[in-house]
């Protein structure tokens, strides 16, 4: 069973990464590719430590979550250097490879605003419903985190930043203190 086959049965979830995907150096994107606790436009909720299992699994193999582009398994466009949970949701940070076509083309499409999001691919390994009819889903196998044009999860929106900028030091102050305003009002 070659990869594309392994991969057809892979569930997604978008991730608007409002949260903060963003770019810089030209290269290097981070933010979230899931929110705990917040549910998708397809009634889906990520519980945190539903990640922990299977990043603890690939850190012990030596492996790393895939980047790819829009879930195509024909076109990773660069690396995740950094996968981890935090008390918001999943985090990553990585390079997109600007010597591939379409990193260079992620890139600019990032930073131009025409890309806003993240999305997961993976299996389910542990879920419920709530009374609501929701999936809460508790252990997930992820596979990779690809950038994409439509997200699911409204709840976050990319961020693209210049290097260096006022206006990129500017707009993430902003973006700081409106999460911060966010928190401390409950809605997050």
């Amino acid at each position: 069973m070659d990869e594309t086959d392994l991969a057809a049965g892979l569930e997604r979830k978008f991730c608007p990464a409002g949260a903060g995907l963003s770019v810089t150096d030209g290269a290097v994107v981070e933010g979230y590719a899931s929110l705990f606790g917040k549910p998708d436009q397809g009634g889906d909720v990520v519980q945190k430590g539903a990640y922990a299992a299977s990043l603890k699994a690939l850190g012990a193999q030596g492996r790393r979550v895939k980047m790819l582009w829009q879930h195509d398994p024909a076109q990773p466009i660069g690396v995740w250097d950094e996968v981890r949970e935090d008390g918001r949701g999943l985090y990553v940070k990585g390079r997109l490879l600007t010597d591939v076509a379409r990193g260079r083309e992620a890139a600019a499409l990032i930073e131009a605003g025409a890309i806003e999001g993240l999305s997961i691919g993976y299996r389910t390994r542990k879920a419920q419903k709530d009374a609501g009819g929701r999936r809460l889903l508790s252990e997930l196998e992820l596979w990779e985190v690809s950038l994409v044009t439509f997200p699911m999860l409204p709840d976050a929106r990319v961020g693209a930043k210049a290097e260096g900028s006022a206006e990129a030091l500017l707009r993430d102050l902003a973006e700081a203190f409106d999460g911060a305003r966010r928190v401390l009002a409950g809605d997050e």
